[in-house]
């Protein structure tokens, strides 16, 4: 069976909530949406695949749909704000069954954090990528797949929404299939378990499907005891926070902005770390460039420690 949420979606919302918390909670209602129709187009069985720039850069019927429900429901409720999507869609008229006019009412119940309770809908931006993990997606490898939400505010991701439309899949029938994870900092985040990884165990999660030299001669250098790799940003950041890896290195352009909005929000909220392969902040204001392009390491713990050994070797290849 399919998770219904913990939240009631109704479309009144309470007294005068503050502009960020009303956003999260509506973004968590259009990522709940987000998954129906990821979940929907797979077992209609049509998966509408086209290549964009090659065999591992893939855009299906999800991408496209999710995309548009995601975009066309925030800005028909916050039209001032700026949205950003992973995909370069015509601007179709978008159909109401898209739509989710809804939001979480327990986000709501939350006290925003005095530094963001002035914030103006102009002021905010919102990158989308409405299906991370797509080439994942396409194989059945189902579990790597997210939908993607952050906010930010003052080109800094501080809030974000990361739905798993098939989080438990694989857990028999009975099984409640899909989880919401949402974040602010300053509050904390919600929807999973915080846990870290083993203590004294380097285990390392990277890229699935774009490695290259500079990406393992990385990895190499910082002695892992363990490599995961897996598709999607969303996915490594879940592995952080849930214990199954210590450090998420990158070290190759390919990430975008809407890879990493979201995830940054759910790790910093709770006291992670996620930068470039130098140690640079990653920047979310509308302006910005959209990609990564000096890579990424991010951790929950201990970053100081992976940050000292990634070689110059590597930083001198990938320039911010």
């Amino acid at each position: 069976m399919y998770k219904f949420a913990f939240c009631f979606f109704s479309a009144f919302s309470m007294a005068s909530p503050a502009l960020l918390m009303r956003v999260v909670a509506s973004a968590y209602s259009v990522a709940e949406k987000a998954a129906t129709i990821v979940r929907n187009v797979l077992a209609a069985g049509d998966l509408g695949i086209v290549e964009k720039t090659g065999a591992n850069d893939l855009q299906t019927k999800a991408d496209r749909l999710v995309q548009m429900s995601i975009c066309a429901s925030l800005a028909r409720k916050f039209p001032k704000v700026t949205i950003i999507g992973e995909e370069e869609l015509p601007a179709d008229e978008v159909t109401e069954e898209l739509i989710e006019d809804g939001h979480c009412e327990e986000i709501l119940k939350k006290t925003c954090p005095a530094q963001y309770t002035e914030i103006k809908e102009e002021e905010l931006v919102i990158w989308v990528d409405p299906l991370d993990g797509t080439k994942e997606y396409t194989e059945g490898l189902l579990d790597h797949v997210t939908v993607l939400i952050g906010i930010a505010y003052g080109g800094k991701a501080i809030a974000g929404v990361i739905n798993q439309p098939y989080y438990n899949y694989e857990a028999g029938a009975d099984a409640v299939v899909g989880r919401t994870i949402w974040g602010v900092l300053g509050i904390g985040a919600f929807g999973f378990k915080l846990t870290e990884a083993p203590a004294g165990k380097h285990i390392i999660v990277t890229t699935r499907s774009h490695s290259s030299t500079l990406v393992n001669d990385c990895i190499s250098a910082l002695n892992p005891d363990t490599v995961i790799r897996v598709g999607g940003a969303g996915n490594k950041i879940i592995q952080l926070v849930e214990g199954k890896a210590s450090a998420y290195v990158f070290a190759s352009p390919g990430c975008k902005k809407w890879d990493t909005c979201a995830p940054e929000a759910i790790l910093h909220a709770v006291g992670g770390k996620i930068t470039d392969i130098h140690g640079n902040s990653f920047q979310y204001n509308k302006e910005v460039k959209h990609m990564n392009s000096a890579g990424v390491l991010a951790t929950l713990r201990n970053y100081d420690y992976y940050a000292s050994r990634i070689p110059n070797n590597v930083k001198q290849s990938l320039v911010p």
